[in-house]
């Protein structure tokens, strides 16, 4: 099957940072308003997804929801989970204070992909 989502090495050093402080994590990218549409990163249990919202797969163990809205959007493309130096719009994700910010790289499945992709978890 063809994941939707993939990290980057710099991420996923990232990941393991804020795990070691935090615990648990999970991430949620909404579909706009004060965080734009850039990934946040929480403590598990810190975000609740919303009815439907969709999660496309797992960050070092850790789950990627996207908003519903979004992912109808994006639902035909792949996700690779970054980092940034520099500060968020928003500012509510934890490796804010870190001076990083995740970002989100996208590309579109190609008709073969589009066969296989793993499936998405949706929200209750």
């Amino acid at each position: 099957m063809i994941k939707r989502l993939d990290v980057t090495a710099e991420a996923k050093a990232l990941i393991h940072e804020l795990e070691e402080k935090h615990g648990p994590l999970m991430f949620y990218q909404a579909g706009g308003c004060c965080e734009g549409t850039q990934p946040q990163c929480f403590e598990k249990g810190g975000y609740f997804p919303r009815m439907n919202d969709a999660m496309i797969g797992l960050a070092e163990g850790y789950e990627f929801w996207i908003d519903r809205d979004l992912f109808e959007y994006w639902q035909y493309a792949h996700f690779t989970l970054d980092v940034l130096d520099g500060f968020g719009p928003g500012g509510f994700s934890l490796e804010t204070p870190l001076g990083k910010t995740f970002k989100v790289h996208y590309s579109l499945f190609n008709e073969e992909e589009l066969k296989d992709l793993e499936p998405v978890k949706r929200s209750e």
